[in-house]
């Protein structure tokens, strides 16, 4: 049973029949219910702690509902009332939603019916497993961001408490402003929940041509700004690890190029630079990627040197959650397709960006002396009230799950 009642959720209870089956794995539960004759299976994130409630015992039973999904893709009603991964599991949370994130990506691309209905809160990795539904429902009151009121208030220099910034922000992000960002958001009490379920549970015959759709789409919420210009790249790492040469070009942050393997060529996409990555950069990501799914490379290496994501509100406007999930979509389909993708952490990841670049990879490796952070200092220090260095090794990255590899490149980064 939910910890809060919530009106919409008990509606779709009703409309679905839905029963809870055995005891909930943390702040995650599983059961199924019955719509149009269909069996349903229906996975409940609660929130019960401020600091995210998804940590490895909830991956893992909802990584187990997403594969059986899946696999029969059959329809899944989600409801997610959570800060995301739950931080004070530190690396070990950022493992495991990783692999369920996996998981969730394989289901969204199965075409199996994927609806989500939110709770209270939806930030983080729950705004992003939210992205990846075809609808999704709120509340009146639900707020939807990457990165919450505290965060973005830490990252503006303000008070969480002042109220000028707290009314800002909360019309950035509540279901009001998401509802206008898209028509596959709905608010509760603007339907009922038979006509969004039949809506929201209607197979898709080709998801990805969906999501590809939905990328082209979002390119409209851009400012339409003047191309930024591209500069040949030449890095010590990429010398190191293409002896035979590389031929690589950045444009804002955003890396695209090729490096030459004893036996061919492999792609080269990435994301480098301080800056945290909004939506722009996210989007011209994505849409290079969507150019790699039509050439269908046999390899592509995603190079990432960019610690976290954006706490703007201008970012937190259009939907940020929305444009780091459509990094993912492409990878995926990569992957799927037959083309070998690695993730390569060459400086510091964390966070959204290192999962939605992680969660499709077939193999992650990590240059010696990279950084992999669940989130960074001032972000933690927001939601925890202390943030901790953590000092990992090659060895505690493998053990959590966050990279299967260190790269040796006789490099000794700095910092």
């Amino acid at each position: 049973m939910s910890v809060i009642a919530y009106p919409h959720l008990d509606a779709i209870r009703g409309a679905l029949a839905f029963s809870i089956a055995g005891d909930a794995a943390g702040n995650a539960s599983v059961g199924r219910g019955t719509w149009d004759t269909r069996p349903v299976h229906v996975a409940l994130v609660e929130n019960r702690t401020a600091s995210g409630s998804i940590g490895a015992v909830e991956a893992k039973r909802l990584g187990a509902a997403f594969q059986v999904v899946a696999r029969e893709r059959s329809p899944l009603v989600l409801f997610l009332d959570s800060a995301g991964a739950k931080v004070s599991e530190g690396l070990r949370a950022l493992g495991a939603f990783r692999a369920v994130y996996r998981e969730a990506l394989a289901a969204a691309l199965s075409g199996a019916p994927i609806a989500a209905v939110l709770g209270r809160n939806c930030y983080g990795g729950s705004s992003m497993l939210a992205h990846l539904a075809q609808h999704r429902l709120f509340l009146e009151t639900t707020q939807l961001a990457m990165s919450g009121p505290s965060i973005l208030a830490a990252s503006a220099g303000m008070n969480v408490l002042d109220e000028m910034f707290r009314a800002m922000a909360e019309a950035s992000i509540a279901a009001g402003a998401r509802a206008k960002a898209s028509a596959a958001n709905q608010v509760w009490g603007t339907t009922e929940a038979g006509a969004w379920l039949r809506e929201a549970l209607r197979p898709e015959p080709d998801p990805a041509l969906a999501f590809r759709r939905r990328h082209a789409a979002l390119g409209e919420r851009l400012p339409k700004e003047r191309t930024p210009g591209t500069e040949i790249v030449h890095r010590r790492d990429l010398a190191r690890l293409y002896p035979a040469g590389c031929d690589v070009r950045e444009t804002a942050g955003l890396i695209e190029g090729a490096g030459r393997l004893r036996d061919g060529e492999e792609s080269l996409l990435g994301l480098v630079g301080k800056a945290p990555l909004g939506a722009e950069r996210a989007w011209r990501f994505a849409d290079a990627a969507w150019k790699l799914v039509d050439a269908a490379p046999s390899r592509v290496r995603v190079l990432l040197d960019c610690a976290t994501h954006a706490a703007r509100l201008d970012d937190e406007r259009i939907v940020l959650s929305e444009f780091i999930v459509g990094m993912s979509i492409p990878l995926a389909v990569l992957a799927a397709q037959g083309s070998h993708v690695e993730l390569t952490v060459l400086g510091e990841a964390g966070g959204g960006v290192y999962v939605a670049l992680a969660g499709p990879a077939n193999h992650v490796s990590a240059v010696h002396g990279a950084k992999i952070r669940v989130l960074p200092g001032s972000a933690l220090t927001a939601i925890l009230g202390e943030a901790k260095e953590e000092a990992a090794s090659a060895l505690d990255y493998e053990a959590a799950g966050v990279a299967e590899e260190e790269l040796k490149l006789g490099i000794v980064q700095s910092g």
